[in-house]
């Protein structure tokens, strides 16, 4: 039976399109690199399994032979797509420590004395401490009381309770797998501590900026009055453990969390409203981006420069970059290859860490609606409306909550958020060499301070100010779909349309 014409012409024009994209150079990298990553997604809800790395490998590996010697380009395209894909499965795969006695998660449910330091900044929160610490076997997560504090580079020698995470059940967040994104595969329970070396290891480099931040801090404190002073600390690296909780709930509830986030979304918005505020003042486009690049790569290196911040500041300048490339296939090859490289460094970021995930696509946000918006809106607010409605179909999946009022406060608080930054840097600064004329600049500050606390305590104090809406996850991969379709439609329409305008 004869296959209808239709059908022909369906066959035809996928055999074109593929054909398209082998014989461009630009498309067949960003086709490798897609695949790449569809693997590493994919891969990355599969458990572990030894037998079947070895087996996805000896495939891997007998593929490439064979695609070698293949005449057929597009049967070859296809194919080492299909390498790349398996690849990124073993990417992930490989990131997984083998459950052996060389690691410390083979010993789980057991006690044993470890000798671990501290290789991360201390997590301080209102009723305990959470440290990571590096042993030879790997990491472990321990949970101490508050007092006594101990400082990144501290060494222990302690007796430990080992245990594996625990999943909440029925719940899309996993905690194991949130924790494996950091190499933690083990937490301390019930430690005894049987000896302290203070300042044994760590970096240099980092010891000393963590310590810098610290005397920052206790300056933070000492100039601002609580919840000021915590909100300060957030705004200026990100530190919110002082914040209280009803205050955080209501910055969640009102759609603003980010401005207390080391993220990339946090940093691109702030990026964002900063290059607008300089141009405003009268500086030229490219003045205010080099500031702009030189505040991010500050951001990054005073708050310690660990992988989620550099991942976050690298986002930042990508959506800076994107306003001075300003086509967007260019951009959007730098950020898939971005992803890519981010990818090759850590697999677990893609599906198990939500900050990537929120960086990621506010930046997209940024980058692709942002200009159709800006024609109706301003540049602030064109801004804003992007991130939002870029990373809405994602948060209605993962936290199941819609800020209604989240447009109008990001509007109202966001134009104010470089002051503050700026102000508080200078009182702190100020404060180190003049302590008096570092309290006048911080009163300034804490006007402003005052102006986000009232207006987020206010709005997120409304019933209507958020409702609790789940999306599936089919129901956000079809609005993303919508998303790219219209935002294809509209660049068809405008053939002029060019990104970063606005940025």
């Amino acid at each position: 039976m004869p296959r209808p014409f239709g059908a022909r012409n369906d066959k035809k024009s996928m055999k074109e399109g593929i054909e398209k994209i082998a014989e461009s150079k630009s498309r067949t990298f960003l086709a490798f690199c897609f695949s790449f990553i569809f693997g590493v997604g994919l891969f990355s809800f599969k458990e572990e399994n030894a037998a079947a790395f070895y087996l996805y490998i000896l495939i891997f590996v007998v593929l490439f032979f064979l695609i070698i010697f293949w005449s057929d380009k597009i049967k070859r395209f296809i194919f080492f797509c299909f390498l790349f894909f398996l690849l990124g499965g073993l990417r992930f795969l490989w990131s997984i420590p083998n459950n052996n006695p060389e690691n410390i998660r083979y010993y789980n449910g057991e006690s044993k004395e470890i000798t671990g330091w501290v290789s991360a900044e201390p997590e301080y929160q209102t009723s305990a401490a959470r440290y990571v610490l590096a042993t030879d076997l790997g990491k472990v997560l321990m949970t101490m009381p508050l007092q006594p504090q101990y400082e990144y580079g501290d060494e222990f020698i302690l007796q430990c309770s080992l245990q594996s995470p625990k999943d909440m059940i029925d719940s899309t967040f996993i905690y194991s797998r949130y924790l494996a994104r950091s190499g933690i595969y083990s937490l301390c329970a019930n430690p005894k501590i049987k000896s302290i070396i203070k300042d044994a290891r760590g970096n240099w480099f980092r010891k000393n900026i963590l310590r810098l931040k610290t005397k920052v801090n206790a300056q933070v404190e000492s100039l601002w009055p609580e919840p000021e002073a915590s909100l300060m600390a957030g705004l200026l690296y990100g530190a919110r453990s002082g914040l209280p909780k009803d205050l955080l709930d209501n910055f969640s509830r009102v759609g603003i969390t980010h401005i207390i986030a080391i993220s990339g979304y946090n940093i691109s918005i702030i990026a964002v409203v900063l290059m607008n505020v300089l141009i405003l003042i009268g500086f030229w486009r490219q003045q205010a981006f080099w500031i702009v690049l030189s505040v991010i790569f500050l951001f990054v290196v005073f708050t310690g420069a660990s992988a989620s911040v550099v991942r976050a500041g690298v986002m930042g300048i990508l959506v800076l970059v994107a306003g001075q490339l300003g086509r967007l296939s260019r951009v959007g090859n730098v950020l898939v290859s971005t992803a890519t490289v981010m990818l090759l460094f850590n697999p677990f970021v893609l599906i198990w860490d939500a900050g990537f995930q929120l960086s990621f696509l506010a930046t997209l946000g940024l980058v692709y609606l942002s200009p159709l918006l800006e024609k109706y809106y301003g540049q602030i607010l064109s801004a804003t409306l992007s991130a939002i409605i870029a990373t809405l179909p994602f948060i209605l999946f993962q936290f199941g909550r819609l800020s209604i009022v989240a447009p109008l406060v990001n509007v109202l608080v966001l134009w104010v958020i470089p002051w503050l930054m700026l102000f508080g840097f200078l009182a702190v600064m100020i404060g180190f060499l003049f302590f008096p004329l570092g309290q006048v600049v911080a009163w300034l500050a804490g006007l402003g301070l005052k102006y986000v606390i009232i207006l987020t305590n206010w709005f997120g104090s409304k019933s209507w100010a958020a409702v609790e809406i789940s999306l599936p996850w089919w129901g956000m991969i079809l609005l993303y779909i919508l998303m790219i379709w219209s935002i294809k439609k509209y660049e068809a329409k405008n053939k002029d349309f060019a990104i970063g305008q606005g940025v």
